[in-house]
């Protein structure tokens, strides 16, 4: 018995899974991405500087926010004196490299700027810069 093979047959590929694959893979990376940055949750006046440099947050990165009352804030969360030294250790432990940036509202108490560079110093933690707001120069 011969079999008849009809080879005018087009393949014809199925749009709709392939749709549904893409909006699946957006809605992934929609959700497990950041949507907003850390910096500015905190309501802090930043100081102006004329001369500095502009460094983009990383994910790696640590900012230690000083509100305008002299209270410590890691990465947006409220923590104590100690808890900033636990924060810096824990963060350290885990990343020897990790870069650290202060954000010191321009009105808060000097001591506790140099109280989160002092913690610093004591956890051996050698890359430590502070944010500050570009002058109108360089905006």
């Amino acid at each position: 018995m011969a079999i008849k093979h009809n080879e005018e047959e087009s393949v014809d590929v199925q749009m709709t899974p392939l749709i549904d694959c893409v909006f699946l893979l957006l809605i992934f990376f929609l959700v497990s991405s950041q949507m907003k940055k850390v910096e500015k949750e905190l309501p802090i006046d930043l100081p102006k500087a004329d001369v500095s440099l502009k460094v983009k947050a990383t994910s790696d990165m640590v900012t230690v926010g000083v509100d305008k009352f002299g209270k410590f804030y890691i990465n947006s969360q409220p923590v104590g004196a100690e808890g900033l030294r636990v924060a810096l250790k824990t963060a350290m432990a885990e990343n020897p490299d990790r870069r650290i940036r202060i954000s010191g509202d321009m009105y808060a108490p000097f001591r506790s700027v140099v109280q989160v560079m002092d913690t610093c110093r004591a956890e051996e933690i050698g890359i430590v810069g502070i944010h500050t707001d570009p002058g109108e120069k360089y905006k």
